[in-house]
C-alpha cells in the first residue's frame, strides 16, 4: 500500500482548521439547520440558498486530508483566519450574535478545551 504524502503546509492547515472547528459535522449541519442560527441556516429544502461558507465547512469536515481540493483549503484558511479575528475580540454586548457567527463556522466557543487541564475529567480536583 503506498501512503499518499501531504506537503507540510497542507498538514499545518488541516491541523489548524480541525483545532479550530470543535464541531463535527452532523452538530454543525444540525446548527445551520436551526432558526438560531440565523440566515446562515440550512434550509429545510438542501436544494435551496445556503450559507456557502457553512455548507463548504461540512463539506470539508466529511473529506479526508488527501481529497482536499485548492477551494478546500482556500476555505480552511478563511474560517480559521475569520475564527481568530472573531476569538480575538469577544463583545459582551453582541455575545450572541458572536457566538452565533462562530457556529455558522464550526467553532462553539462555549465547548471546553479538550486539552486545557481545567476540563479534563479524568484530573484530579483540589485536594
Amino acid at each position: 500500500m503506498v501512503r499518499e504524502r501531504l506537503d507540510p503546509e497542507t498538514a499545518e492547515l488541516w491541523r489548524e482548521f480541525h483545532g479550530t472547528v470543535n464541531m463535527s459535522s452532523e452538530e454543525l449541519r444540525r446548527w445551520l439547520l436551526t432558526d438560531a442560527s440565523g440566515p446562515d441556516r440550512f434550509p429545510a429544502d438542501p436544494s435551496m440558498d445556503v450559507s456557502p461558507l457553512g455548507r463548504r465547512v461540512v463539506e470539508i469536515l466529511d473529506k479526508r486530508q488527501v481529497d482536499l481540493t485548492r477551494d478546500d483549503l482556500e476555505t480552511m484558511r478563511h474560517v480559521v483566519e475569520r475564527a481568530g479575528r472573531l476569538l480575538a475580540v469577544p463583545t459582551e454586548e453582541r455575545a450572541e450574535k458572536w457566538r452565533h457567527e462562530l457556529m455558522t463556522l464550526g467553532h462553539d466557543p462555549l465547548r471546553p478545551d479538550p486539552t486545557s487541564p481545567e476540563e479534563d475529567p479524568g484530573a484530579e480536583g483540589p485536594q
